[in-house]
Formats: structure tokens, C-alpha cells, sequence
């Protein structure tokens, strides 16, 4: 009987080691999990999902080391949101907390700017609206039911006194809401890091615009100039003020000339790319816009004499003198009667202006929300004497249609309906990409006066680029915003007041330059694809039963089991005492 009393106490201590020694290692693993060594956090995850949606990448994690100040981030996602919607909201939360793996200098906090009473609500709303920060109205499908909120998904960086803002969320014309969401949970590796980068950097590049050829005035780039302006020094150029354009500038912009270069604005933009500068094409062919059609009956449009046919064909590109029509493209109203004097008006679909959808995986358009192109023109690529690699970003639908000059132009078309039997061209190039080496337009063909020009300063003429890289685009009023007449003020760019939808125009040009100027290893960051894997709603909704019964009863057969086999093998091991 003593022996049996001591191997029982005997276990029963046992059995308190073992529980204390299993609470002692938990209570452990959760301290070290927020211990700091260092500039680290000890934090580990074992990532195994496919596309490695849990992994920083390599130029993600050498960055966040590089960090010797706190960067606190203020994210507008805290509230009661639709179950869909908190995808986002846990994407970004679990980021920030890999972030903070990384670097000790990483903090954050999750606000509600939706918080409060009715009055502090609408002050705060105001007081973000004039910050910048547009609320959206996000519908979200949760299996069959579809919920609207008011939303701000934005993210605010403070970093040693300088601060960025950042969209979390892709609206994209066209997608679901799971699919929107999806996209935005693909990019906020990218967009966080960028923005942090750019925080880091104290000194901001110099971006251009060429001004003195008729290209878009300050008003109507002041929307691009004041996204730009969080990251770069923006000015103006008058290329007749300078002898040469100085590799100080990090981008030169030609936003939509409607006057002629002289040669020696060539050459100086010629040897600006030849030095490694790089340059953003925004060019109109054709001379054609909505004001010219509406006050003639009939317009017969012409080509803009620009003189930089021959620069472009030596960089390997030609745009030719043509429209593009798509069936896939905005409205625009027309007067279809009057009422007591006042016209009325309907909505009718008008293909010079082409709504884009990107299909290139290239980092510049990939997961692009849709952009709106007005008549654009095409864009060929031709050979030439350099390598260089040649990345058609965006083009229209495969639904297109060719108009070349002479031709005459009107609205009576849309009085009928578009035959599709006429827009069967294929996909027509409307930016490109070019990488590499350029040869100059110059070479073998230098005037004197020039080449003096250049040893005046102590400049020397260069046959051929250092790597560089040069975009291209056949439609200058991709960076325009709507100004109004009246008021001076201005829309947002790609805000199109007929579709009642912000085209996604501005973020192209500002991927395209961050492209050009970032660090390409956090490309890989924008490249990442967390793939949607949806419920099946309708299997889902069939064998509902099944699963309810399999989730309720198997836990419980499985209990009683555990216990009839935990009392069997008891009494079989105490038996003999």
C-alpha cells in the first residue's frame, strides 16, 4: 500500500514538472518573441504559401537595416469593416510587424478616423479631404451579401521630420472587390518600402519640364507637380536659357509641345540622354481635342510640326500621323434636345478616347489600374544601330480601329451604333519603354557652332549613351488635369468629369519615373502575387450540412474515443497494483 501511495505521489510530482516546465517554455518563447538583440526583433515565421506572400524580399530587409531613426506610421484602418475588407487590414498589419522583425525603428499604430461624434466626424473628414486624402465609398461582397462604408485607406510615414502619405487600397474600373483587394495586398510591400526609401532620402532628384515649345502650362501639370513635389524638386526649363542640360537633373519631362524644337534644343536634349539623362516623351501627333471638333461642324485635324521625327526614329521610335479608336473607351455628352430652353444631354461612347487596361507584367503597368488616352496616336518601334531593349507598356484593345490623315472629323457617328465588324485591328502601341545604350542623333553630322558650344563649357561630344532609359507616349494630355475656367482651380489628373471616375494617368507617370530613378531591387516587391484562392460559395451553400455535422460530431467522437482508450490503458497498467 506505501509503495502504491509513492508511486502515486511519485507521478503526480512528475506530472507538476511537466506542466510547470510546459508553462515555463511558452511564457519563454513569448518573451524572446519580443526581446530586442540589437537592431532586430528575435520573430520567425515559417512561410509556406507558394508565391511566398510572408517573405521580405532581399532589397525590403538591406533597406529597413539601413534605418538609424524611428519611422512611425499612422494607418486610417481601424473600425468595423466588411469581412472582405479586413483582408487588407490584417495584410498590412502583418507587414508592419515583419517590418518591425527587421528594425527596432519600426512603429505603428492603427487610428479610426470615423471615431467620435457626428461633428468631430465631419471636422476630421474635412480637415483629410483638404489634406488630400479622398474617402471611398467601398462596396465589398462577403458571400452574397454586398455592404457599403466610408473608408480612408491611407497610410502616413513620419520619418526625422520629413512625412509621405500613401494609398493602401488599387481601385481598379472593372474588378471585384475581392480582386481590388487582392491587388492592393500584392502592393503594399512595394509601396511601403518606396515611401521609406524616399523618407531616407535627403536630398530629392530634380524632375523638368521643358517649357517654351507650347507644352502644357503650370496649371495643367499642378496636380503631377504636387504628387511629385512629397518626393522631388520639380521645376521648369526653357532649354534657349542654357547651354547644356546638366546630369543634375534626374528626369526631363516633354509634356505635350505644340511648337517646333530648333536644332540646338535638340542637341541639348540629345546630349543630355547621351550622358546617361533620361527623358519622358508626352507627344500629341495629331492636333485634335474636343473644343476644336465643337466649334466647327466638320474639323479636318493636322499633324503638330514638332521637328523631332528624326531624334525619335534615332532612338528607335516613330509615331505615326494617325487616330486610335477602341471600342473600349469613355463618354462624352451630346445635345439631344432642348427643354424650356435648356439642352439636354446623353452619354455616348466616343472611341478617341480610349480607356487602357494593362497587360504587361512589366513592373511599370503591372496591376495598373485602367487609364484614359485621348486621341492617341500609334507607336513603332524601329531598329537601330545601339542595343536596346523595347517595352511596349500599355496599348489599346483588341478591339481598335485606324484613322489616318487627311480624314474629316464630327460627331454625327455616334448617332449610330459602333460596328464592331470595323474595329478589328489588333493591340496598337500607345507607350513605350526604351532601355539601354542610345546613339546620337548627331553623330558624323555635328555643326561647328555646336561642337564650339560644347568646348566653351569644357564639354566634350558623345557618339553614344551611357545605360539610360527614355519613355514614350502618344498622348501629351495623359498628364493634363481639368482646370476650371471660372475658379482657377483644378481637378485631379485623370479625374474624368464625364465618367465621374479618376483614371489611373498619374499613377503611371509617377511609376514610370520611380521605375526610371528607384532602386530596381524593389521591383521585386511590386512584382509579388499572392494568389486568391475564393471559397466556393455555391459547393459551400450545398453540402453546408455535411460540414456542420462533420465539425460538430467528429471532435466529439474523437474525445470520446481518446477517453474510452485513456481508461483502458489505465486500467491495464495499474491492474496489478
Amino acid at each position: 500500500m506505501n509503495k502504491n501511495k509513492k508511486n502515486t505521489a511519485s507521478k503526480r510530482t512528475q506530472s507538476l514538472i511537466n506542466l510547470a516546465l510546459l508553462i515555463g517554455i511558452v511564457i519563454f518563447i513569448n518573451i524572446l518573441g519580443n526581446a530586442r538583440f540589437g537592431n532586430r526583433t528575435f520573430y520567425g515565421a515559417l512561410d509556406l504559401t507558394e508565391e511566398k506572400r510572408f517573405t521580405l524580399t532581399k532589397a525590403t530587409r538591406n533597406q529597413l537595416k539601413e534605418l538609424d531613426d524611428v519611422v512611425f506610421v499612422q494607418v486610417l484602418l481601424e473600425g468595423k469593416f466588411p469581412a472582405g475588407f479586413k483582408r487588407l487590414q490584417t495584410g498590412v498589419r502583418e507587414l508592419l510587424d515583419d517590418f518591425r522583425a527587421e528594425s527596432r525603428y519600426i512603429e505603428y499604430t492603427f487610428d479610426d478616423p470615423m471615431q467620435g461624434n457626428t461633428d468631430e466626424i465631419n471636422a476630421r473628414v474635412k480637415q483629410l479631404k483638404e489634406e488630400g486624402v479622398q474617402p471611398v465609398d467601398l462596396k465589398v461582397r462577403d458571400s452574397d451579401q454586398e455592404t457599403r462604408q466610408l473608408i480612408f485607406p491611407y497610410a502616413q510615414l513620419f520619418y526625422k521630420g520629413r512625412s509621405v502619405r500613401i494609398s493602401l487600397l488599387e481601385n481598379d474600373l472593372g474588378l471585384d472587390q475581392e480582386k481590388i483587394i487582392n491587388n492592393s495586398i500584392e502592393l503594399l510591400e512595394y509601396k511601403f518600402i518606396n515611401a521609406i526609401q524616399k523618407l531616407q532620402t535627403a536630398v530629392k532628384p530634380v524632375i523638368a519640364l521643358t517649357t517654351g515649345h507650347g507644352e502644357l502650362a503650370p496649371i495643367e501639370t499642378a496636380d503631377l507637380e504636387r504628387s511629385l513635389r512629397q518626393y522631388y524638386e520639380i521645376g521648369r526649363l526653357h532649354l534657349d536659357s542654357l547651354s547644356y542640360i546638366s546630369q543634375d537633373l534626374a528626369v526631363l519631362m516633354v509634356a505635350k509641345p505644340r511648337a517646333p524644337f530648333s536644332e540646338k534644343d535638340k542637341f541639348k536634349i540629345d546630349q543630355y540622354v547621351m550622358n546617361g539623362g533620361k527623358v519622358i516623351w508626352l507627344l500629341d501627333k495629331i492636333n485634335v481635342s474636343l473644343d476644336s471638333l465643337r466649334r466647327a461642324p466638320k474639323y479636318f485635324p493636322t499633324e503638330y510640326e514638332l521637328n523631332l521625327d528624326d531624334l525619335l526614329f534615332k532612338y528607335g521610335i516613330r509615331i505615326q500621323p494617325n487616330l486610335v479608336l477602341d471600342m473600349q473607351c469613355s463618354k462624352i455628352p451630346q445635345v439631344v434636345g432642348m427643354i424650356e430652353n435648356k439642352p439636354q444631354y446623353e452619354f455616348y461612347r466616343y472611341p478617341y478616347h480610349l480607356v487602357v487596361t494593362s497587360e504587361s507584367m512589366h513592373p511599370i503597368a503591372r496591376n495598373l489600374e485602367v487609364t484614359n488616352f485621348l486621341f492617341a496616336s500609334t507607336i513603332d518601334t524601329v531598329r537601330t544601330d545601339t542595343k536596346l531593349q523595347k517595352n511596349i507598356l500599355l496599348r489599346s484593345s483588341e478591339n481598335s480601329f485606324l484613322q489616318y490623315l487627311p480624314l474629316e472629323m464630327n460627331f454625327e457617328f455616334l448617332r449610330y451604333p459602333l460596328d464592331p465588324q470595323r474595329f478589328n485591328k489588333s493591340p496598337q502601341p500607345l507607350a513605350v519603354l526604351l532601355e539601354g545604350a542610345f546613339g546620337s542623333r548627331y553623330t558624323n553630322r555635328l555643326p561647328q557652332d555646336f561642337l564650339d558650344s560644347l568646348r566653351r563649357y569644357d564639354r566634350s561630344f558623345r557618339e553614344e549613351s551611357t545605360p539610360t532609359s527614355m519613355l514614350i507616349v502618344s498622348d501629351g494630355d495623359i498628364a493634363k488635369n481639368k482646370v476650371d475656367p471660372t475658379s482657377g482651380s483644378y481637378l485631379p489628373l485623370g479625374f474624368n468629369e464625364f465618367e465621374r471616375y479618376t483614371f489611373a494617368n498619374k499613377e503611371f507617370i509617377i511609376n514610370s519615373i520611380e521605375y526610371m530613378l528607384g532602386d530596381r531591387g524593389f521591383i521585386e516587391a511590386r512584382n509579388k502575387e499572392v494568389r486568391l484562392r475564393l471559397l466556393n460559395t455555391v459547393r459551400a451553400r450545398a453540402e453546408e450540412s455535411k460540414w456542420q455535422l462533420l465539425n460538430l460530431v467528429a471532435p466529439l467522437v474523437f474525445l470520446a474515443l481518446f477517453g474510452i482508450g485513456y481508461n483502458w490503458l489505465r486500467r491495464r497498467r495499474y491492474a496489478r497494483f
